[in-house]
């Protein structure tokens, strides 16, 4: 009897395992989902250089926020502007599978600028990437505080410590549709 018991059990136990794994993956998924399209649309808004040699400098940055067909992932393009310079500015993620959140910031560190070589979808409002270029390791977030708001923070790290370096407060300025005036 303890054998049949044992026997009928088992499959059902291992089923629901697999379907709990499942059902994470799936929510997962669509809160990874969630936040990368909550980024689509226009942005604009302020920086500035908060450590290093450059520290001080302030720039306003313009970007267009977009999500890659069928996949989960996102890409930032646009650029930032310093007085009457301006400097391309470019972000992409995606997902690929087993190896997790994979993209480039600036070109990546074959250009002039970081790899993003993991990350973390925190919640449908906060994601977190590692970022690295040869020694230079560091983390990119971003958070969206409500519909009309990003901010992107990049940190490198310095001897066992986080330094945020670049802080960036964007506004969403898509055209939004106010609604009709009643007639009188």
């Amino acid at each position: 009897m303890k054998s049949m018991l044992s026997t009928a059990v088992m499959p059902l136990a291992l089923t629901v395992s697999m379907l709990a794994g499942l059902t994470g993956q799936a929510v997962s998924a669509d809160r990874d989902k969630q936040f990368f399209q909550s980024v689509e649309g226009n942005w604009v808004g302020p920086g500035e250089i908060v450590a290093g040699k450059y520290k001080g400098t302030k720039f306003n940055c313009t970007f267009v926020g977009s999500t890659p067909e069928g996949k989960i992932g996102m890409s930032l393009d646009g650029g930032c502007r310093v007085g009457v310079f301006t400097q391309k500015m470019s972000a992409t993620v995606e997902h690929k599978g087993r190896e997790g959140y994979k993209g480039s910031f600036m070109g990546g560190a074959a250009g002039s600028g970081l790899d993003i070589i993991s990350g973390n979808v925190v919640d449908a409002r906060k994601v977190i990437f590692a970022i690295n270029r040869n020694q230079l390791r560091g983390v990119m977030q971003a958070r969206i505080p409500n519909d009309d708001a990003m901010v992107v923070t990049v940190s490198v790290r310095v001897d066992k410590q986080l330094v945020p370096v670049i802080g960036m407060n964007l506004k969403r300025v898509d055209d939004v549709q106010v609604g009709a005036i009643a007639k009188n």
